[in-house]
């Protein structure tokens, strides 16, 4: 009788156990309930949960064994996968025409094609340099110079004599008058003193003191012959 009250008694306490065994495994200390606090304090203090409320909480195994989450607004945003996907590198012939396309500034500042090239196919190099702007006008214009002052003269230079008009029938005056004449024909220039004529090439053309323009056919019949010295043009 007295073996089989102990039986019983032993297998009841053996069910207490069971019962009370995960309740006392789960139920934790203030130290570290207040450790979970501190961990997340700025969450919790943002939530209105208080240190001491907490413990109570954790202590009583209300309080779930993680620390709440932060608001949506602390956490971090999530990378683009624009962001997380490393930008293809560029093919040597893109390099190339980068540089090319602004060779005056890249020259200016000193960065040659080859270095340029190395550093684009690198990933290091920055945008093109933007080529500088031209000067507006109005600062680089430079200001007019003064008009020089007319040299004095004590004596007033001699008039260059002027060609005598046209005194005898094909004989004119201007040279467009004699193209007007002879459009397919060669204007000349008569010297009426010496009756020789000259051609637009020579330097007497329309320069001597005695003259007029003729049609070259007109020459012979009025008594004048070309220049032994002149070609023909």
């Amino acid at each position: 009788m007295r073996q089989h009250i102990l039986s019983m008694l032993a297998v009841a306490f053996a069910s207490v156990s069971l019962f009370t065994a995960p309740a006392l495994a789960q139920q934790k200390t203030v130290k570290a309930c207040q450790e979970e606090w501190r961990a997340n304090k700025a969450a919790n203090q943002s939530a209105g949960i208080t240190e001491k409320a907490y413990v109570e909480k954790c202590r009583a195994g209300a309080v779930a064994t993680t620390a709440p989450q932060a608001p949506a607004a602390a956490r971090p945003a999530p990378a683009s996968p624009a962001a997380a996907t490393a930008a293809p590198k560029k093919t040597v012939k893109a390099c190339q025409e980068e540089w090319r396309a602004n060779k005056a500034a890249n020259q200016a500042a000193g960065v040659t094609e080859k270095a340029y090239v190395e550093k684009c196919r690198a990933g290091v190099a920055a945008a093109a340099p933007a080529p500088t702007p031209a000067p507006s006008p109005a600062a680089t214009a430079k200001p007019a110079p003064a008009p020089a002052a007319a040299p004095k003269t004590t004596a007033a230079p001699s008039a260059v004599p002027a060609p005598a008009r046209a005194t005898a029938a094909g004989e004119f005056a201007t040279e467009a008058q004699a193209k007007a004449r002879c459009p397919g024909d060669t204007v000349v220039w008569v010297n009426l003193e010496s009756k020789i004529y000259h051609y637009s090439s020579n330097r007497n053309y329309g320069h001597t003191k005695s003259g007029a323009y003729m049609c070259e056919k007109d020459t012979a019949a009025a008594g004048f012959r070309a220049a032994k010295n002149e070609k023909h043009p």
